[in-house]
């Protein structure tokens, strides 16, 4: 019995206590390479997947917080996904569910930003492990699966087994990503507006939800993204 408490103890002082800022030069080379993986193109097809898994689980979990019924989520290889719920056609619950894929990778980074000023990088690792796996259970397509598994296992792996200095590296870089590659896709639809195509996008849903012109809420992405990541890089950076 002592032993079983001792154990849940240790794990709750390791996942809940704080751990040592990193030194300043891994906070700034963890950003270069969340640039690096988001403004050349071709590393960022690749790269996309990690914000289509938050985009589409933002989604997925304000669906659920509103009271609608989750369906089930897919994820696809050209980087595309798509959120099926149930519930009313139209209300609040419906509006907060359309505007949270967009929002939801830059505010993910700006509360993991928040995390690791207050040196809970563990903490940060666990949770995203945890809601990946909560994602998984609704994936229903095998590339959606295979791609959360990939990035939940890579959590899992470093959480458990990597060390101080390792951590803070993979999760400075991981917030870093998550603010700068949430600002991108709001520019990617845009551009898509203006060539006439994206009809359906969120933005247009929820012009139709809204009555407001899909520009205005295009111009709502736009904002959460830069100023989540001129917040969120405050944060970091103050080390």
């Amino acid at each position: 019995m002592d032993s079983t408490a001792s154990s849940l103890a240790s794990l709750w002082d390791r996942v809940f206590g704080t751990q040592p800022d990193p030194d300043l030069w891994v906070v700034f080379a963890t950003l270069v390479a969340a640039v690096a993986v988001t403004v050349p193109h071709n590393v960022w097809r690749l790269s996309r997947n990690a914000i289509t898994i938050a985009h589409e689980g933002g989604h997925g979990l304000t669906a659920l917080l509103t009271g609608r019924q989750l369906t089930g989520i897919r994820l696809h290889s050209d980087t595309s996904g798509l959120t099926v719920s149930r519930g009313k056609p139209h209300g609040l619950g419906m509006i907060l569910t359309a505007a949270a894929g967009y929002t939801a990778p830059p505010l993910l980074g700006l509360g993991g930003a928040v995390l690791l000023a207050a040196g809970h990088i563990t903490l940060l690792l666990w949770l995203a492990t945890a809601l990946l796996v909560a994602m998984l259970v609704m994936i229903r397509n095998a590339y959606g699966a295979l791609t959360v598994i990939v990035a939940g296992g890579t959590f899992l792996l470093v959480s458990w087994l990597a060390g101080p200095q390792v951590q803070a590296a993979f999760a400075y870089a991981v917030v870093w990503f998550l603010l700068v590659g949430g600002v991108r896709p709001a520019f990617e639809l845009q551009a898509k507006r203006s060539r006439g195509g994206a009809g359906d996008s969120d933005a247009d849903q929820l012009s139709r939800l809204t009555h407001v012109p899909a520009g205005l809420w295009l111009f709502f992405f736009h904002a959460v993204s830069l100023c989540s990541l001129i917040g969120g890089g405050r944060w970091l950076l103050e080390v």
